[in-house]
């Protein structure tokens, strides 16, 4: 293609006129650019460090700084790309279309991920502590942000997600400091209940692992067909609540023994929920 130099002045003072009327809108876009990049990574460093004050999860603070950094940089390149004259309602819509799409199919996935920020920010439990949840009961090991570990007595791990984790009923067994243990001894109808309820009562006050306050109870609690069903509620700290269980019901027999007192037949079972429970705070322990 040959052009004459005429034709060829025109078209570099046309390229220049626009180069000139342009480099304004040029200038400010590449200005909004690098002052936006500079101002969110400020941003991003302050939201973190803000977050680690608050003692919030190393996990959540890295995940929530990263969702920040992205949406301001996306924001950024919109507002950039308007600036230089370019026009961005489509592209806003296809990031829209690209969002839903995304959030539908993740629906499960981002449930889980709302459930571990309610989890972090609440604390219904925290690691180390014994639950109950979703019919299984473990050590919480590790809470993570789609999930939390947990590690049962005898010694499995379970990965619970938290969407339903969190939308569910959750029993701590660690969040107070002391438990109060409900037992049951029976005793036959030719046994005085003073006599029975005196004995235990002694047994009771004689172990130092059972606390004054709250006070130790013995009451009635049935009348069966083979005996009189005692229960004895003795309160004791946390990390004594099964050495407290079970000294009871020995020092009980032992003291029934020497008065005299005869035990009817009575399984002194354990439920299976406190079971599995006391297993693992003795494992973990």
């Amino acid at each position: 293609m040959n052009l004459d130099p005429h034709q060829l002045t025109n078209y570099v003072n046309g390229f220049i006129k626009v180069l000139i009327d342009y480099s304004p809108k040029l200038i400010s876009a590449f200005i909004i650019l690098f002052v936006g990049l500079y101002v969110i990574r400020l941003i991003n460093r302050f939201i973190r460090r803000l977050m680690i004050r608050r003692n919030l999860e190393p996990t959540l603070t890295k995940f929530l700084a990263d969702i920040l950094l992205w949406a301001l940089r996306v924001l950024l390149f919109v507002t950039f790309i308007s600036k230089l004259g370019i026009e961005t309602s489509s592209f806003v819509a296809i990031l829209g279309a690209m969002g839903l799409a995304v959030g539908l199919s993740l629906q499960g996935s981002l449930s889980n991920f709302a459930g571990g920020m309610l989890i972090i920010l609440f604390k219904p439990f925290k690691v180390g502590n014994t639950i109950e949840a979703q019919g299984v009961i473990g050590t919480v090991s590790e809470i993570q942000i789609f999930v939390t570990k947990m590690i049962t007595a005898n010694n499995q791990t379970i990965f619970i997600p938290n969407g339903s984790l969190s939308n569910g009923t959750i029993i701590n067994y660690s969040l107070l400091e002391s438990r109060r243990a409900d037992l049951t001894i029976a005793i036959s109808y030719d046994t005085d209940i003073r006599k029975a309820k005196e004995v235990i009562m002694s047994v009771l006050k004689s172990n130092p692992k059972v606390l004054e306050t709250p006070a130790p109870d013995v009451v009635v609690k049935s009348l069966t067909d083979t005996g009189i069903q005692l229960a004895v509620r003795p309160w004791a700290k946390n990390e004594d609540f099964w050495s407290v269980y079970s000294e009871t019901y020995i020092e009980c027999k032992n003291a029934f023994d020497k008065a005299e007192i005869s035990i009817q037949p009575f399984v002194m079972e354990l439920s299976k929920k406190e079971s599995i429970a006391g297993t693992t705070e003795a494992n973990k322990g």
